[in-house]
């Protein structure tokens, strides 16, 4: 089983007035996005399960992660889920993936809720890898999501993400 963590793309400041759920993706994070999601579904091909935070920045990522794979015939089921909201307790997070069982599944978040659960699923005592906004990480299990049952495969920055999605060779930009 593979599990994708995504950190939503660049929002709006959060000190402009509005409500932190209601903040939208900026222009430039759109963009860069969706180059990010490009990269992304060269390094995973297909997502059967797409989950988001509720939160507006977060469901707007995942919408830019689902066009990414838009021409599969079988395209990620999207759902957005009260687990992912920011300051959700991550054992609420580990029962609901314990009820699925698509593969790969997609998660898109907040920091510091993805850096903790990161290092949660591969057994380390604190977080060790900060995900910057429109980076993601996937992480193997050879069976259920558990914590502790979990491989790093890879962490990439967004820039790195944007750069596999252009065909460009990394860090060329």
């Amino acid at each position: 089983m593979n599990l994708l963590l995504i950190r939503h793309a660049i929002a709006a400041d959060r000190f402009d007035g509005t409500s932190d759920e209601l903040r939208p993706l900026t222009e430039e994070g759109k963009k860069k996005m969706q180059r990010a999601a490009r990269g992304l579904r060269a390094a995973v091909p297909s997502i059967e399960l797409l989950a988001t935070s509720p939160l507006v920045r977060a469901v707007a990522t995942g919408a830019i992660v689902e066009a990414a794979y838009a021409d599969l015939r079988i395209r990620p089921a999207v759902r957005e889920i009260e687990e992912l909201r920011p300051g959700t307790e991550s054992d609420e997070l580990l029962a609901w993936l314990d009820k699925q069982s698509a593969d790969p599944i997609a998660l898109v978040g907040h920091e510091p809720d993805l850096s903790e659960l990161l290092a949660r699923l591969v057994g380390a005592e604190r977080p060790f890898h900060r995900f910057r906004k429109g980076g993601a990480a996937c992480i193997a299990f050879p069976g259920r999501v558990e914590a502790g049952a979990g491989t790093l495969s890879w962490a990439l920055p967004p820039g790195l993400l944007r750069d596999l999605g252009s065909g460009k060779k990394a860090g060329t930009r």
